[in-house]
């Protein structure tokens, strides 16, 4: 048997090449797993602020309806980017940056952000303005 002088250190270099290849896919499944549950976090924020807005908007809460809306998106631990109230209808805009529970990564200002609208029940008859029209 004739060992080659060349193939010394091959089998070394396959394993860490294999080891850097399963850790790269690793971190890129835990990355767009965190992602998946900022979004889904902001989305939780949004609809939850919107509906809780929209109440305030009908008088079935107290406060202001974009002052509600913030407060619960904080709660949520999101940040009200934008609030619109038309008549009883409103849209919130939340948002939640991608590296917030993740410390030492600088994700370079990236965020979720998500749009939620809430009003009354279609059987009231609202029109586009966000106002009641009697049925």
């Amino acid at each position: 048997m004739t060992r080659f002088s060349d193939d010394a250190g091959g089998g070394t270099a396959l394993g860490l090449a294999l080891t850097a290849v399963l850790v790269l896919a690793a971190v890129s499944v835990l990355g767009v797993s965190h992602a998946a549950v900022v979004h889904q976090r902001t989305t939780t924020a949004a609809d939850l602020a919107a509906l809780a807005a929209a109440d305030a908007a009908r008088g079935l809460a107290s406060g202001e309806p974009c002052a509600v809306a913030a407060a619960v998106a904080k709660w949520h631990g999101a940040d009200l980017s934008e609030c619109l109230q038309r008549g009883q209808i409103v849209d919130v805009t939340t948002s939640i940056p991608w590296a917030a529970n993740l410390p030492l990564l600088d994700a370079a200002g990236l965020a979720a952000h998500v749009t939620a609208r809430a009003g009354p029940p279609p059987a009231w008859g609202v029109d586009p303005s966000g106002d009641v029209r009697p049925n």
